[in-house]
């Protein structure tokens, strides 16, 4: 008997919008399904990948072009499809992965205002149709994502923008959502977090058996 490929569920959202903790919550949902679970993250997930999330979350001196940290991104993209996700889902498993090539769109395409087309030509050149099958959005006002992110410590490379950069990435989310509805489901993370998880559990309940 042929082994049934697993399903791919990215969660997305700004600074401060309760990634971590949502992502637990929808691990512990879809195991207790009886599906066998890989949490993965971009960029990231992969040995050479994770050298590249150093390099791009980094402060440093030098300005990186906006073009350089787009490549950058996709350069470990490939190689985290390539290696783990994809050979993840052939095996039968669910991979629910922390940000995914929206997040390109809205940190590159909204907030560096690369726009989306060159996204969009990257996204078919090295992914080709490849996309996960439900996308969940955490969204709440850039104040409030930003005054959280302060709380945690040490903040990277992206932490450290103007207000300007999280709205256009904000927006630029929101705008993915309106192209793909079918795919990316929107979620208020600005209410306490029983209310957020009931939220994700609603839709979860919907598009995942």
């Amino acid at each position: 008997m042929t082994q049934a490929k697993g399903m791919f569920l990215s969660l997305e959202g700004s600074e401060g919008v309760g990634k971590t903790t949502s992502l637990k919550f929808i691990q512990e949902h879809i195991e207790s399904l009886g599906h066998q679970v890989l949490i993965t993250r971009e960029p990231g997930g992969t040995p050479m990948a994770e050298e590249l999330r150093n390099i791009l979350l980094a402060e440093r001196e030098e300005k990186i072009e906006a073009n350089t940290e787009l490549l950058l991104m996709f350069a470990s993209r490939c190689q985290h499809v390539s290696q783990v996700i994809k050979p993840a889902l052939q095996a039968g498993k669910w991979v629910i992965c922390d940000r995914f090539v929206d997040a390109s769109f809205a940190y590159q395409g909204g907030g560096r205002e690369l726009g989306f087309s060159r996204i969009e030509a990257l996204e078919k050149w090295c992914l080709g149709d490849f996309k996960p099958d439900l996308t969940l959005l955490l969204d709440m006002s850039v104040e409030e994502g930003i005054a959280r992110t302060k709380k945690r410590g040490k903040a990277d490379r992206f932490e450290t923008e103007q207000m300007a950069f999280y709205q256009r990435i904000r927006s630029a989310y929101l705008r993915r959502a309106e192209q793909d509805p079918s795919r990316i489901f929107v979620i208020d993370a600005a209410p306490e977090i029983k209310t957020v998880q009931n939220s994700l559990k609603t839709i979860l309940q919907q598009h995942c058996r």
